[in-house]
């Protein structure tokens, strides 16, 4: 009679972990079919940054020349055209720097922030090649852009029709605006806004 006690209890603790066997399968079945891509989406969250864009820029303003006289008495003149959203903030500038002693023009870009800095931004004048310049600084909501520009491509902004401007993303793409350059030569060539900010002794 004890050998057939002992021959029940093994079957019923047999049969207690075929059941738990089975529910730990189930368990696990459930959880594969409820998400079935669920270690793929994972891994594409970690692996892809968010992608970055531009803010929207509603307008751009015309050209425009101003020109001052620095401490030293050199003529400095910056030939600008900035971008804004809907709500009137400017999102992206550009200044075309130059001194009337013959020093370097520079291009000074005024972009919006999140992007990729070493990366740098790269200019271009229609479908022209490209131009690196290389980030300066950032502020609160801005980064400065700048560098200096050889006359060959001021005189593309000259006759071109649009600036394109891109900044490279952390996913190894690039997002692009383009500022008209409809009236940047008669903004250049014409006459300026002028400005003394030189020390008076007197």
């Amino acid at each position: 009679m004890n050998r057939n006690i002992g021959k029940a209890r093994s079957l019923v603790g047999l049969g207690l972990f075929s059941i738990v066997c089975i529910l730990f399968a189930v368990a696990g079945s459930a959880q594969q079919q409820t998400n079935p891509a669920g270690s793929d989406e994972t891994e594409k969250l970690q692996v892809n940054p968010p992608r970055a864009q531009l803010p929207q820029i509603a307008k751009y303003s015309a050209w425009a020349k101003l020109c001052f006289k620095g401490s030293d008495g050199a003529t400095i003149c910056r030939t600008t055209s900035s971008g804004t959203d809907d709500a009137g903030q400017v999102v992206l500038r550009v200044d075309l720097i130059e001194r009337a002693d013959g020093g370097p023009a520079r291009l000074q870009l005024f972009v919006p922030q999140g992007f990729n800095l070493p990366a740098g931004v790269k200019v271009t004048v229609d479908s022209g090649a490209p131009t690196p310049f290389p980030y300066n600084w950032c502020l609160t909501n801005i980064c400065i852009a700048a560098g200096p520009i050889v006359p060959s491509m001021i005189g593309e902004m000259e006759s071109g029709q649009a600036l394109k401007i891109e900044q490279g993303t952390f996913n190894a793409s690039t997002v692009a605006t383009n500022v008209p350059l409809d009236q940047f030569s008669a903004a250049h060539k014409g006459p300026p806004e002028t400005y003394d900010f030189s020390l008076d002794d007197d």
